[in-house]
């Protein structure tokens, strides 16, 4: 189990760290509550440990040996990221979350939304490159592990979001919370392709 600790601090720090599906789970769940997240957190965590697996088992070779596809992806995520900061910094500022006032993105969208995103790809690469050796462990255990650490790791982003609900009830506030988020979540998407 020794052999596997160094993994899983960085499945820790991966996960817990600001990236877009983190700030998608916090925004989501300021706007419409945590059960209503739950997709989102879902579909993002399972994306992710799907792509170490994929990653782990010969992707990432392919993808290292065609490195305009891996541009081509990273170009991908941060326009789409840019379109999902750009909704939600417009998204109507009234507390009312019922369906007609919108609705979060759905599980599916959300772990298409990782296929695209910068953040999970250099996070599998990462897995894969450092630890799959060194921990001498197959490709799913990396995977199944990283899945079971990044799902409390985002409640808590959720969970963030639910207590910012409080402090966000008026209009400008949540106005304000939309914009920085919508920011962030675009800004995530390019500076995770810049880098």
């Amino acid at each position: 189990m020794t052999h596997l600790l160094p993994f899983l601090l960085f499945a820790f720090v991966a996960s817990i760290t600001p990236g877009p599906t983190n700030l998608l789970a916090m925004s989501s769940s300021a706007r419409f509550g945590l059960r209503a997240t739950l997709p989102i957190i879902t579909g993002g965590c399972l994306a992710s440990a799907g792509l170490v697996l994929a990653v782990g088992t010969g992707l990432g070779h392919t993808l290292l040996e065609v490195p305009v596809l891996a541009q081509l992806l990273g170009w991908a995520g941060a326009l789409w990221l840019t379109y999902l900061g750009w909704q939600i910094s417009c998204a109507p500022v009234d507390i009312d979350t019922t369906i007609e006032n919108g609705r979060p993105l759905s599980g599916w969208a959300t772990a298409l939304m990782q296929l695209i995103n910068p953040k999970p790809w250099t996070v599998a690469l990462a897995v894969v490159s450092v630890f799959m050796a060194s921990a001498s462990a197959p490709a799913w255990l990396l995977a199944l592990l990283f899945l079971l650490i990044a799902i409390p790791c985002m409640l808590l982003w959720a969970w963030l979001g639910v207590q910012a609900q409080t402090r966000l009830q008026s209009p400008t506030r949540l106005r304000r919370f939309n914009q920085l988020m919508g920011l962030l979540l675009a800004l995530s998407g390019w500076l995770g392709l810049l880098s």
